[in-house]
């Protein structure tokens, strides 16, 4: 039986995407770069998607993204610009920027009374924290479960064993039996990331394949939705 729920945040409760397509209009008109098209975001996708794939092999930090990810964008759109500057700029965008996903409020009202409520994000904490107050979500969640603020990050081990023992923590004090990681759901928008390193570690998974896209070869997960309501269908 399932006991605790952990919810990625970004492109499962907030719309990360659509936040960056802002940043983009918005700093492109700012820094005069020129007008903004649909494309100029695909390339920041494969680009972003790469990065944060060589972080979770532990290729490059969080750090190092930072300093060179507006750098390559801006490189392959043939744009010569500052990527730090836009990076800065980029960031303190995101910060203010929150806006769910179709569903979320609703299925985290859903969930509220019946489960223990967590995110699990990789990710700046501050960031990550005020985009979840300023979506008027962050009470639902007792715990925050982010990267920076643990010194890991998804898929690792590390990340998801400080997770279960940070649920247990009020478990022990009380000498109650303690929450099993089979009784502990990840759900989130990436396979490699939420799916597989929740899998190693013994959750449950339900993978939010909201952009309908192909799954990746190996990869799989218990329970695969489309839309946040069909949580309701699982839990």
């Amino acid at each position: 039986m399932i006991k605790a729920v952990l919810f990625d945040i970004d492109n499962t409760l907030l719309d990360f995407d659509l936040c960056v397509q802002e940043a983009m209009k918005s700093g492109f008109k700012k820094f005069g770069l020129g007008l903004y098209e649909d494309y100029m975001f695909e390339t920041f996708e494969k680009i972003n998607s790469q990065m944060w794939q060589e972080i979770e092999r532990n290729e490059l930090s969080f750090e190092e993204l930072l300093k060179i990810r507006w750098n390559r964008i801006f490189s392959a759109l043939g744009i010569s610009f500052d990527g730090c500057l836009f990076e800065d700029y980029f960031g303190e965008f995101l910060f203010d920027c929150a806006i769910c996903v179709d569903g979320a409020g609703e299925i985290l009202d859903y969930l509220e009374n019946r489960f223990i409520l967590c995110v699990a994000s990789n990710g700046p904490y501050e960031q990550q924290v005020n985009r979840l107050k300023k979506a008027n979500i962050l009470s639902y969640f007792s715990k925050l479960f982010i990267s920076e603020k643990i010194g890991a990050s998804k898929p690792s081990e590390e990340f998801f064993s400080y997770c279960i023992n940070e649920l247990n923590e009020d478990k022990r004090k009380q000498n109650e039996a303690a929450i099993l990681p089979c009784e502990i759901i990840m759900i989130g928008d990436s396979l490699t990331s939420d799916m597989a390193g929740a899998a190693k570690s013994g959750l449950k998974t339900c993978y939010f394949n909201k952009r309908m896209s192909k799954k990746a070869d190996g990869l799989t997960a218990d329970y695969t939705i489309d839309s946040l309501d069909d949580i309701r269908k699982i839990l």
